[in-house]
């Protein structure tokens, strides 16, 4: 939780003003939580770029205005559909004293055995969800698949969190595996002719 993020009071509010402060380098975000004011506020683009590029899932400290430093996680992001660009961030308080339900990035490494013997990798989830305590929540997880021959897949139950992680995602959940070309082929649905 070593990431800090400044949190500014919003200066605009009207559609138009809001598409100023954009255009200038500043999202429009809001903070909520339980128990908590809910306060509306902008970010630097760059700096909340660079924080969702390392890890998008990671409790942040946040500074606001009044020099307070407040755990936050990103809760929610609007992106525009046609550009991709941030249009608006929803950041929520977290009570580090109590459990959370979060989402951890799996990371797979290595080259997979069946690769190398012409099988094709499909990848389901890259994601799992996960209830611990914020100060345990991993940033995320790498999962070596090296070991991965044709027709093999990993499942959610074969991820091993430390202790105090508990995993939400089902356990028999498909994460990723190796198909054979054929099997892949069939999969497709064949054209209809027109």
């Amino acid at each position: 939780m070593s990431k800090f993020i400044q949190l500014s009071n919003r200066t605009a509010e009207t559609k138009s003003n809001l598409n100023v402060a954009r255009k200038l380098g500043r999202i429009p975000a809001v903070l909520y939580g339980i128990n908590k004011d809910t306060l509306s506020l902008e970010v630097n683009e760059k700096e909340l770029l660079d924080v969702l590029k390392t890890n998008p899932r990671a409790i942040l400290q946040a500074k606001l205005s009044d020099n307070t430093a407040v755990p936050v996680v990103v809760q929610d992001i609007q992106k525009d559909s046609m550009s991709g660009k941030v249009l608006h961030i929803d950041f929520q308080h977290v009570n580090m004293n109590i459990s959370m339900d979060s989402k951890v990035t799996i990371h797979f490494a290595g080259e997979a055995a069946g690769i190398k013997a012409g099988g094709s990798l499909q990848v389901e989830i890259y994601e799992v969800e996960v209830r611990c305590m914020p100060g345990d929540l991993p940033t995320s997880m790498e999962v070596d698949i090296s070991g991965l021959a044709i027709g093999d897949q990993l499942l959610v139950s074969d991820l091993i969190f430390q202790n105090g992680v508990e995993v939400l995602t089902d356990p028999s959940t498909v994460m990723i595996q190796i198909k054979t070309v054929h099997e892949e082929e069939a999969e497709e649905p064949a054209a209809t002719p027109a």
